[in-house]
Parts: C-alpha cells; structure tokens; sequence
C-alpha cells in the first residue's frame, strides 16, 4: 500500500460536532446505534462525491447544507470543516504528512436563502526541506513555497467560487503541485463505501464481449463478474477464496459457473454442496452465505481503492466466520486501508486494542469518537486480567451504553 490516511479531523458534520480520529492499516468503530459510526463513514462518501462531481452538487445530493450539518445545540452551525492528514505524496512521511482542509461556511440571506462560501487548504512536502502550501478562497486560488519559515509567492489564479481544489487543481502544472493534489484527489476520490446488496449479487451477469472489467461494485451487485473474473485471472486467490468458503459454509464443495443462454450470455454462479444432486444457483443462497461471499470478494479484491469503509460487517454473519474475516481484514490491509463499523462484541472479541474505536455519544447530541485512547483501551485490559475486549466492551467497562436508542 503505497501511503496512507493518518488522521481524520470533523466539525458540524451531521452528529460529528467535533472530533478527531486517528487512522490504522485496520481501523474498527464500535458502539451502539445512533453514536455516529455511520456518519463517520459518510464523510468519506461524501469526499469522493466532492472530488467527483465537485461541492455544490454534491452538497445537493445530500439536501444541501442544512441537512448536512450537526443538527444539536440551540442554533445551526454556520461552519462545517473536514481534515485529513496522510502519507499518500512522495515525500510524505508521518512526522511530514500531507494536510488537507476543507471548509464550508453558510450565512443566510434576508430572503432566507443560504449563502454558502468555501476555503480550502493542502500542504504537503516537496523536497528535503522544502514544502508547499495551496490555499483557496472565494475565486482565488495560492500556490506558496515555504523555505526555512519563509513564504515565497509561487503564483495565483483564479477558481469557481464553490469549484472544490481537489476536483480542479490537478490541472496545474507539476511545478506548481498538480502531481501532489492529483495523487491526493485519486486516492480519495477511489474510496468505496462497502455494503452488500444481498438481492443484487444473486443475480447472473450478463458477459459484455470485449469490454474491460472495472473491479467489485460498492454493493456487490456484479458479484458474479468479479468471481468470474478472479477465477480467470488470479488462480491463487481463487483458491484460497474458495478454501476460505468451504471453511466457514462446511457443506460446500466448490463455486462453479454456468452460462446461460438466450439474447445475451448470462453467467450465474452456482454452489457444488455436500449431498445434493444438483448445484444450488446463487440466487437460492441464504442471505449470509451470499453476504460471506461478498466480502470475501472484497477482501481478496486485487486492485483495491485506498480506502474502503465496511458498515455493521457482522451483519448476516454466523460468530464463527468473524475470526476469518478479521484474519483477512488484517491480511487485506496491506493493499488497502479499512474503516470498519460493528455492533458485535464477538467480533470485537478478535481485536486488538489499536485496532478498535470506541464511539459514544453525549446529551447534545454529539458523537464522542474515540470515547478512549489505546493506551486507555490497553490500560483497561491490562487491568481486567486480559478479558477479552468484546465482554469488556459489552459489559460497559470499555464505554458504550447498549441500552441507547436508535436515530
């Protein structure tokens, strides 16, 4: 995996008032219903929406900023800002990373009407010694130099007044830092928000003769493809996807395909299991089996996005294939980063404390994410004799009140 996201920084993003989260290889939010892990993921989604289609419309999309923004305390913001720090740029280390910084300022009109503005900020390393900083606000954009403390106007330019900088400065010349914002912009723009249509991935495919395989959908509604895909081009994954199966769906004795006939070739995939006279079509898989598929597809995905966001993981999942799943989560992650949110203590069961983020959420509404640090987290199960961190966390000792209500 070449860099990755360090720390992700929000305020006023839906119940995100205002909280900072450090970022692992493997990063697993854990809380009950309504603390915000939800959210966490969307500003993400909403991110690459951002970079892929720019500001205002991927505001719109969301119904607009009042929509968007924190929702508790007596009055609405008027700010909401998003930053990352990451190691994505070619001289960007840990103790260097590239910044980023979005923020969205709203004022309402006389006639009730908002008014929105926007400013960004990207710093990142050019050289030993040297950085750069591109600043954007209203209609201008900045590019800076920085020597010694020192700022030396590189030039200036102008911009779309809500045009976000990382959907248009890839444009500028590679002097200028278009070879750094366009590295940044594709890695976020990549990012996947993963959650399986169950009802989608049933379905065959239809073979397009000729046309390019793109990778696994975000909801695994071309499942089929992929593993047609995998199967023809990665033998060994392939194999050990389908060894991976059988380990967890004991009855099954291999993945097959057949080709339908008619206007156009379908591929469906069947299941070979133990006992049965005839393959059983993906379309009559239980609903976790075609789940379990699904993720296994990501995990074992060979071009992968930098960063993909799973939500509730365990969902539709029988206790014992989270050991599995947490084994290639770890195995995965060095290709791409994960973002992970669950609700399973068995699942947490198999963690590590750096791995885990324990979410809450106050009175005001605000989500309080992470609830601990890893040191705490450590502290606690040093403490308790090593019990394992999902009773901890279960029974309360590591925060988060199961008995909270749902949004």
């Amino acid at each position: 995996m070449s860099g990755r996201l360090l720390e992700l920084h929000v305020e006023n993003f839906r119940s995100l008032r205002e909280v900072t989260v450090p970022l692992g290889p493997l990063t697993v939010l854990v809380g009950p219903n309504a603390t915000g892990k939800s959210n966490l993921l969307e500003v993400f989604d909403f991110l690459a929406d951002v970079i892929r289609t720019d500001l205002q419309p991927a505001l719109d999309s969301r119904d607009g900023f009042s929509e968007v923004a924190f929702w508790g305390g007596p009055k609405p913001p008027t700010t909401l800002r998003i930053g990352l720090k990451s190691t994505w740029t070619t001289h960007a280390h840990e103790n260097s990373p590239d910044e980023y910084e979005l923020t969205i300022r709203r004022r309402v009109l006389k006639s009730g009407a908002d008014s929105l503005s926007r400013s960004e900020s990207f710093r990142f390393k050019r050289t030993q010694g040297r950085g750069r900083r591109i600043t954007i606000s209203g209609e201008s954009a900045e590019v800076v130099d920085t020597k010694a403390g020192k700022l030396d106007d590189s030039g200036s330019f102008g911009i779309q007044r809500l045009s976000s900088g990382l959907s248009t400065l890839p444009r500028l010349a590679s002097s200028d830092g278009g070879e750094e914002v366009s590295r940044f912009a594709q890695q976020l723009s990549s990012f996947r928000v993963f959650d399986v249509d169950v009802a989608a991935a049933r379905r065959p495919y239809r073979t397009r003769r000729g046309s390019r395989f793109v990778g696994l959908s975000p909801q695994a509604d071309n499942l089929a493809e992929f593993l047609m895909y995998l199967r023809s081009d990665d033998d060994e994954a392939w194999r050990s996807l389908v060894a991976d199966a059988r380990t967890v769906l004991p009855q099954l004795e291999d993945i097959e395909f057949a080709t339908l006939g008619g206007a156009s070739d379908q591929v469906t995939v069947l299941l070979r299991e133990l006992g049965l006279r005839r393959p059983t079509p993906l379309a009559f898989a239980s609903y976790g089996t075609v789940r379990f598929l699904g993720l296994l597809a990501l995990l074992y995905d060979p071009h992968p996005p930098a960063l993909t966001c799973i939500e509730e993981i365990d969902h539709g999942l029988h206790p014992q294939a989270l050991s599995l799943i947490v084994e290639r989560l770890r195995e995965a992650s060095s290709r791409s980063q994960f973002l992970v949110a669950t609700h399973s203590p068995a699942l947490v069961d198999r963690l590590r404390p750096e791995e885990i983020v324990i979410c809450e959420r106050d009175d005001a509404g605000a989500s309080i994410i992470p609830a601990l640090t890893v040191d705490e987290v450590e502290a606690i199960v040093e403490e308790s004799g090593d019990q394992p961190l999902g009773d901890l966390w279960f029974s309360g000792v590591l925060g988060g009140d199961l008995t909270g209500g749902e949004m």
